[in-house]
């Protein structure tokens, strides 16, 4: 129960522990269940809040997203409007030109068709022609052409425009290439054509151009004479490199045929070419370049085939424009200066514009999406915008200012032109001699030169004057240092013509009548009034009224006045103004007196161009300037070789050894080597050390090594940097194969002897030791060495007088001189020693006349001359104390022996040389042909063949095109002449039905020569018939044109007689309508032996071959009377018979023959015998001669002169061509006369 109650009490005391606890649990239970409670109503109410917060924060961003959106949109609106601003403002300015380049990008598209067949032309066809033809078939003949058949293309068409573009052309102008429209077509062709180029480059631009273009792209530069040719062009087509082959001239090497045709093979996508014996991989981006400096190389259609031939010739206007440069850099050199600065500023503004445009266009065009977008494009268009307009202001600025420069730069023209046309006229000598050839580069040092050297004056006009005057001086003197003598008259007469033609006071049919006459093949059918007036002087007097005004009344003024116009012409000076009769000198243009003066006194025509080219520019044009060597040296540089072009009778080797030693460099550094076989490498060597050392290296006689001279121009090329010292000399005779490129390079010097017999006198006596006449000790070496140098004076003199002087030119020099004094100084030296007083004439005769002079003349009738000078200058006779000697006597001077002439007592205590030279002194400059033992008329044969040949050389310096006489075209005069002569070919000889006439089997020698002369005939007409009718086809365009027919077309233009006639006819130098009056009446010759039987009298001058039927003759005669055929010769006797119409009888013994023409003499028909010439009467028609057969050993003649009879005025050749025989002409006076005057028969006058 305690327990219990323990327990109980416990239970209570517990109780009262745990229901207080008990309550505050019900009650704090209590307020938990209502703090739960309001807890979950405020959670509640949280929830709910926070769902409307979430609401409200969507609201929110949705709303704020929306504003984003439309801000964003807002920008790009506003950018884009910017853009589109600037668009519209940036677009708008191009709008107009865009339309207007939609418009001419329409009318293109419809002149597309034309204007590419005319470019395609254009690159196919014109590269090898001049730019007038280019011209004339550009505009003349294609555009015209399609114009007419209403093919549409562009007017004017614009070349430059379709091919290229105004920013190319300032590329290549910056390269090196001229602005002028020829070099920009040649550029075209150069870059455009479809085979590689030919450039005929004569001036070098096309090479300089090329170098400069190409010398980034690692261009190899080549000749077809290199050794590794090959392997530089191997590599160069594997890797895609330039190469330029220099030099080409008229050859390509086969080996490179595939190379120029482009025969590129592919295989498995490797592309090759075979190159000789080797497959080659080919770049397309490979370029090859070939030049020629030939002006007018003969190419065969495989060179136009093969590759584009193009011709880079400069042009007046070109090369005016070049030098037009030159003078403003030197007189106004900032104007110059500001002009090429303002051409390259425009040409890269040109690019700037054309790339910024490019650029504008490419980004328009690639432009994707919204344009508004493109930040670039607009970025573009801004910067285009701006420097477009900065650059367009430029363009404008410039455009005005060259227009002002052009101005200034127009007033010194006059002096461009000046130098442009003497420039062609320096390089136009080159088609007279080969070795006249002359570098655009070393005439523009002269023009340089001038432009230095002329007065300064501050009024251009003057200015202008001093410059002109000074530089036509210059040109003149420079051309005349390498132009021989008897070509320096021609080069300043082409420079009076063309600078008149320049100013208006001469055309060109002037100038052709000048040079050709009257060429008409009809004859005229007015006949000539009066027997003096010869026939060719009528037809060209009948020309000369018909053509000009001025001489509208000549042929009645001729017919009405005999005796006026016949004193004129009998007058010994008809060239001077106030002689012309009737006052035609006074009426008439200087020029025009020249004109009528060819009509009558061709002989006076040589002086009459004297007086001319004196009175339209001075003295000094006429007065050629004295060589001087120190003025050569001066003038020379390393880098320029000096070549002396030799002519017979000349060595400069002394003066250039005496030049050594007056200029203190010293005759042992000076090396002289005589060229031949086997002394290349020598040269080589020895040039070598020349240029490392500076010595003077002289190659002599280079002509015999032509070969090897482009070897040579190799090692010049290389040279650098030579010893300032270092000079190479060269010495050469006139050869057409020497190297165009050495020729232009150097500084020519024709080295001649001196002209003039007291010139030559003084010269060898100049070069005589004074010592050497007191070496010997015979009295007569003094008088003999006189009579030797007088002797060397005449045999070199009468080479002036061309063939009535020698009949082959020979190169007797000063060597010959001084062997024949060591000569004379043995042999009277030996007279001494011998005390002989004897002096031994036959062996020194023999010695110097037919061994040492003698040794040189190739000609039997040469050597007769040197042994009649022999005969006539040595003998005792000249030491004669009662008839003085005299080589030649008159009463105004004398010629003798200073040291030997009692008459003519030279002053004492002279030295023996002094005295010989102050005689020399008192002689006359000039001397008559008298002096040389010919006759008077010589000078009268000089003077005529001197006018001929400078008309000749006159036709090549002619322009070949153009207008031709009466307003027709050159072509069409051409085809007209050749169906005249067509009409008067007679046909073909029947030579079967001859020879059966002519008995057969059974035919004589006589026959036998008239079948070979109608074998040759018959050639000769089929030649004729076929050549013409294919150059009238040619003429036509129905066949090609080759050089055969070239030649034909140009001799008929000239009226000469064509190369391929030539060949088939006996020689001949008469034009072409004389000798169609030659060729007819050959044809009557051999028609009238046909049908009559073998004529009384032969007209020897018919036959082809004359000396084949005097062969016949012979051996008819031998036959008849059985003489042996060797020991048979002709003699022939001169009848009484003057013309063959007199003749009535056939000879019972040879033959009578006619055709014979007698120079050097006259026949006196009275006596029988030669006598002397008539003044102005240089041939003379011999009578009739009668040939006849006789044994050798029964030709008994005395007072007779065996006298050549030739082919022509052109005698015998080196080659002994040109002998018919020999005649025997009776003579009462010693036959040295006939010798020394040159007497000989010739069958054709010229």
């Amino acid at each position: 129960m305690l327990k219990y109650s323990l327990n109980v009490l416990n239970c209570v005391r517990v109780y009262r522990v745990v229901k207080p606890k008990s309550d505050l649990v019900i009650r704090l239970l209590a307020e938990a269940k209502r703090a739960t409670d309001e807890l979950n109503s405020t959670q509640q109410q949280i929830s709910d809040l926070q769902k409307t917060l979430a609401d409200l924060n969507k609201t929110y961003e949705e709303a704020m997203e929306k504003k984003r959106v439309i801000e964003e949109e807002t920008a790009i609106m506003e950018r884009r409007k910017i853009a589109a601003d600037k668009l519209i403002s940036g677009l708008s300015s191009e709008k107009q030109r865009w339309n207007n380049d939609l418009e001419e990008l329409k009318h293109k598209l419809r002149r597309l068709l034309g204007d590419t067949l005319i470019c395609a032309s254009f690159l196919a066809y014109v590269g090898a022609f001049t730019f007038e033809f280019r011209h004339e078939l550009l505009r003349e003949l294609w555009e015209k052409d399609l114009l007419e058949k209403e093919v549409p293309l562009s007017q004017p068409i614009r070349l430059d425009e379709l091919l290229t573009s105004d920013v190319e052309i300032s590329k290549w102008t910056s390269e090196g290439l001229p602005p002028d429209e020829l070099s920009v077509q040649n550029g075209i062709l150069t870059t455009q054509s479809s085979r590689f180029p030919f450039c005929i480059d004569p001036q070098q631009q096309a090479l300089k151009w090329i170098k400069k273009r190409e010398e980034k792209n690692n261009l190899k530069i080549l000749t077809f004479h290199d050794s590794d040719f090959l392997k530089h062009l191997e590599m160069s087509i594997k890797y895609g490199f330039p190469i330029l082959f220099q030099d080409c001239d008229e050859y390509f090497d086969p080996v490179i045929d595939n190379v120029l045709e482009k025969n590129v093979r592919g295989i498995e996508g490797r592309q090759f070419v075979v190159l000789g014996d080797k497959e080659v991989d080919y770049d397309p981006s490979f370029r090859l370049y070939l030049t020629s400096k030939l002006p007018n190389p003969r190419l065969t259609p495989a060179h136009f085939g093969k590759s584009m031939v193009i011709n880079y010739t400069v042009t007046l206007k070109g090369l005016e424009d070049q030098l037009l440069a030159v003078i403003v850099k030197n007189e106004r050199r900032e104007l110059e200066e500001q002009r090429e600065r303002l051409i390259q500023e425009m040409s890269i503004n040109k690019k700037l514009l054309k790339d910024l445009e490019d650029a504008l266009l490419r980004e328009l065009a690639n432009s994707t999406g919204n344009m508004l977008d493109n930040v670039e494009l607009i970025s573009t268009l801004d910067e285009t915008k701006s420097k477009a307009d900065e650059v367009n202001e430029k363009l404008r600025l410039a455009s005005k200012t060259s227009k002002d420069i052009e101005k200034l730069r127009d007033g010194y023209r006059p002096a461009a032109k000046r130098g442009a046309i003497l420039f062609f006229v320096l390089s136009e000598m080159s088609l007279i001699n080969t070795m006249y050839q002359y570098s655009l580069t070393s005439y523009l040092d002269v023009f340089e030169f001038s432009l230095r050297k002329s007065i300064p004056d501050p009024n251009l006009e003057r200015r202008l004057k001093n410059i002109m005057n000074t530089l036509t001086l210059n040109v003149y003197n420079y051309g005349c240092t390498g132009i021989f003598e008897k070509h320096k008259l021609l080069f300043s007469f082409d420079i009076t013509i063309k600078l008149e033609q320049d100013r208006g006071n001469l055309t060109q049919d002037e100038l052709d009548f000048f040079i050709k006459g009257n060429l008409s093949l009809e004859k005229s059918k007015r006949k000539k009034p009066f027997l003096w007036i010869q026939d060719q002087t009528w037809e060209d007097c009948v020309r000369l009224s018909r053509d000009f005004n001025q001489f509208a009344t000549l042929l009645d003024d001729i017919e009405h006045n005999e005796h006026v116009w016949k004193k004129w012409f009998d007058s010994d000076a008809p060239e001077q103004e106030e002689h012309f009769p009737m006052d035609y000198g006074q009426r008439s243009s200087a020029f025009q007196n020249l004109m009528l003066l060819r009509c009558f006194r061709v002989d006076r025509i040589y002086l009459a161009i004297t007086q001319y080219v004196t009175k339209i520019m001075g003295d000094q044009f006429v007065t050629p300037p004295v060589i001087h060597f120190e003025a050569i040296w001066e003038q020379s540089t390393p880098l320029s070789p000096i070549i002396f072009i030799l002519s017979p009778g000349s060595d400069p080797t002394t003066d250039l050894l005496k030049l050594a030693e007056r200029t203190e460099f010293g005759a042992a550094k000076v090396k002289l080597l005589a060229m031949g076989q086997g002394q290349e490498k020598v040269a080589i060597n020895l040039m070598e050390q020349a240029v490392s050392r500076g010595y003077w290296l002289m190659l002599q006689n280079c002509h015999l090594l032509v070969k090897w001279l482009f070897e040579l121009e190799k090692h010049l090329d290389k040279l650098s940097k030579p010893h300032p010292d270092f000079r190479l000399w060269l010495t050469t005779e006139p050869t057409p194969k020497f190297p165009i490129g050495i020729l232009q390079r150097s500084l020519k010097v024709v080295t001649e002897p001196p002209n003039g017999l007291k010139l030559n006198l003084r010269n060898t006596y100049f070069k005589i030791p004074g010592q050497a006449f007191n070496d010997c000790p015979s009295d007569a070496f003094p008088s003999l060495v006189f009579v030797l140098a007088f002797f060397h004076a005449v045999v070199q003199e009468r080479r002036k007088y061309d063939k009535i002087g020698w009949n082959v030119s020979y190169d007797f020099n000063e060597s010959d001189f001084r062997v024949c004094m060591q000569i004379l100084d043995t042999y009277l030296s030996k007279a001494v020693i011998n005390n002989d007083p004897k002096l031994p004439w036959g062996s020194l005769k023999y010695l110097i006349g037919e061994v040492m002079y003698g040794g040189r003349a190739i000609d039997d009738f040469d050597r007769r001359v040197l042994r009649t000078y022999m005969d006539e200058y040595m003998g005792d006779f000249i030491f004669d104390t009662f008839q003085p000697f005299y080589f030649h006597r008159t009463e105004d001077v004398t010629y003798y022996i200073p040291t030997a002439n009692q008459e003519q007592a030279p002053p004492t205590g002279l030295p023996i040389k002094e005295t010989a030279l102050e005689y020399i002194e008192s002689l006359p400059l000039t001397n008559t042909p008298e002096v040389f033992g010919l006759h008077p008329n010589a000078e009268i044969g000089y003077y005529t063949k001197s006018a001929r040949d400078m008309w000749e050389q006159l036709i090549e310096l002619q322009p070949q095109s153009g207008e031709a006489t009466g307003g027709m075209s050159r072509d069409e005069y051409i085809d007209n002449t050749a169906a005249d002569i067509l009409k008067r070919i007679p046909p073909q000889y029947d030579t079967t039905k001859v020879w059966k006439k002519f008995g057969g089997e059974n035919i004589s020698p006589t026959s036998v020569v008239l079948l070979q002369e109608l074998d040759r005939f018959n050639n000769l007409t089929i030649t004729m018939s076929k050549s013409l009718t294919t150059l009238r086809r040619a003429l036509k365009g129905e066949v090609g044109m080759s050089n055969e027919l070239d030649d034909l077309s140009r001799a008929l233009y000239n009226g000469q007689l064509p190369p391929m006639w030539r060949r088939l006819t006996p020689a001949t130098k008469k034009n072409l309508a004389n000798w169609m009056d030659h060729f007819l009446r050959r044809n009557q010759l051999y028609s009238g032996w046909i049908n009559d039987g073998e004529p009384n009298v032969v007209w020897l001058s018919g036959l082809h071959i004359p000396e084949s039927y005097l062969t016949a003759l012979v051996q008819a005669t031998c036959r008849k009377n059985g003489w042996p055929l060797d020991k048979s010769t002709l003699y022939t006797q001169v009848t009484q018979w003057e013309t063959l119409e007199d003749v009535n009888e056939r000879a019972h013994q040879g033959c009578f023959v006619t055709g014979l023409y007698l120079e050097g003499a006259s026949w006196d028909i009275q006596r029988s015998c030669l006598t002397r010439q008539k003044p102005k009467v240089l041939i003379q028609e011999l009578p009739v001669m009668k040939v006849i057969p006789i044994e050798s050993h029964k030709l008994k003649l005395q007072n007779t002169f065996r006298c050549p009879v030739y082919v022509t005025s052109d005698r015998r050749n080196a080659m002994g061509v040109g002998l018919v025989f020999e005649a025997d002409l009776a003579t009462h006076e010693h036959i040295s006369k006939w010798v020394l005057q040159g007497v000989c028969l010739i069958l054709n006058t010229d």
